[in-house]
């Protein structure tokens, strides 16, 4: 099969397309044909070298945990699904080198998720590690009808889908963005708020009295977050572990087929909308990177590894 690999820590110039053999079917895992991967900041901060001190590396590595394709052959002890069928997954290993950039991967078969008809492989592979980040967060900060909610990166890939679950689930969220995404966040029924300096001043004349959580998607906003948040207030963050000195929650996503399988539903009936910004071919992931790496895509990045047919 293709895959793409790198041999050691480094930037977008140790990517290398190279032939290797299929994977093995274990027990309890599905391989897949991949159709369509996804680029997270995660792809690129692991190639170099950022999650060392918490994931061993097993070179040559192929980067990517988001998948969507078609289940290629089962293990053994594997009835959920049969070859054939439509699937998804985040397909983070505990051991970072069999990745999703590549013509087939294994995943353990309860982080696997089917695709209901009418989502697209493209939406399927943009949805599995942001859109289970955006449940786990909200999940961790206990979001109810009622309760006014920061989001802030909030028209990114994560901040975009948490938003709008938020939303849905009765509580007003006020969202921190760049001006040129403002439109976006008031189309799914957010208050758009300027990031940058001066944004605890902001905060406090949108909300004067405090908001009830604060879901920190982009680190470095501490002092705003605690400054906005009431007595008692809830404060989760992905990108900054401080928080915990502060009484708040790190989040870390875990695979989750059942969890992925209800977000990819609430796509099928468009009670979710996953935002695409382009598609690259698999040769061209570096481009996708350094697209990524600038911060500038309005959307999920997705990477074409084959056909849907």
């Amino acid at each position: 099969m293709r895959a793409l690999t790198y041999d050691r820590y480094g930037d977008d110039d140790e990517l290398r397309m190279v032939e290797r053999p299929d994977p093995k079917v274990g027990p309890s895992e599905v391989r897949i044909r991949v159709t369509r991967a996804s680029v997270n900041p995660v792809d690129w901060k692991v190639m170099s070298g950022g999650l060392d001190p918490l994931m061993d590396a097993r070179f040559p590595v192929v980067p990517g945990w988001d998948v969507a394709g078609v289940v290629d052959a089962v293990g053994p002890d594997t009835p959920e699904f049969t070859p054939g069928d439509r699937v998804a997954a985040y397909a983070r290993k505990q051991v970072v080198s069999a990745g999703t950039f590549a013509d087939y991967v294994t995943v353990r078969v309860d982080d696997v998720a089917a695709v209901p008809d009418g989502v697209t492989d493209d939406v399927a592979a943009a949805l599995p590690l942001a859109g289970l980040t955006a449940l786990r967060v909200l999940e961790t900060l206990a979001v109810t009808k009622g309760d006014t909610l920061l989001v802030h990166a909030a028209s990114g890939g994560v901040g975009h889908l948490a938003c709008q679950l938020a939303v849905a689930a009765g509580a007003t969220v006020i969202g921190t963005a760049s001006p040129a995404n403002h439109d976006k966040l008031t189309a799914i029924g957010v208050t758009p708020i300027a990031h940058g300096d001066g944004l605890a001043e902001r905060l406090a004349e949108v909300a004067p009295d405090g908001v009830d959580a604060v879901a920190d998607l982009v680190g470095g906003v501490l002092d705003a977050s605690l400054a906005a948040l009431r007595e008692g207030g809830r404060l989760a963050s992905v990108a900054d572990p401080g928080v915990e000195e502060h009484g708040g929650r790190w989040v870390w996503v875990r695979p989750d087929g059942e969890r992925l399988g209800r977000l990819l539903d609430e796509v099928a009936r468009g009670a979710l909308t996953v935002d695409i910004a382009r598609t690259f071919p698999l040769e061209h992931v570096a481009e996708a990177f350094a697209l990524s790496r600038e911060g500038g895509a309005r959307g999920k990045l997705v990477i074409e590894v084959s056909s849907e047919d």
